[in-house]
């Protein structure tokens, strides 16, 4: 049986769409993953970009809110920024929430000239979401 967990931020629009990316590339054997936010953003381009540049085409994801999933029973619910974190709302059921943040590429890139500038922090977050990914399911032990 699979392990269930939802990666959940503010927009549903960078860190967690990275996190179900990975997972659905690198862990779809024990994983079923989703991912939501506490608000809906719409995705970031410049994540589809990044993702795409490792080999993991997210442009099919859609920004989802966490009301459309709060029927659904998770075994965890992975706060990847501090806002989703503070807010994260009770989920029923079995589900246990981790926290395990990530910078925010947009916020780090807006002051950057350019989008090639702007892509180093996407990569960085991109590359230190992968790395969280494959710990899983054993990290959250």
């Amino acid at each position: 049986m699979k392990t269930t967990i939802l990666f959940l931020c503010t927009g549903n629009s960078c860190r967690s769409q990275m996190a179900e990316g990975w997972a659905r590339h690198l862990k779809r054997d024990v994983l079923d993953v989703c991912s939501a936010g506490i608000e809906k953003h719409g995705l970031n381009p410049l994540a589809i970009k990044v993702m795409a540049e490792a080999g993991v085409d997210i442009s099919r994801h859609r920004s989802k809110m966490i009301e459309e999933l709060l029927v659904q029973d998770f075994d965890y619910v992975i706060t990847v920024c501090d806002h989703a974190h503070e807010s994260c709302p009770l989920f029923p059921g079995k589900a246990r929430t981790i926290h395990n943040a990530f910078d925010d590429p947009p916020r780090l890139a807006a002051k950057d000239s350019c989008e090639e500038e702007a892509l180093i922090h996407y990569r960085r977050v991109r590359d230190e979401i992968r790395d969280f990914v494959k710990q899983l399911p054993k990290a959250l032990s």
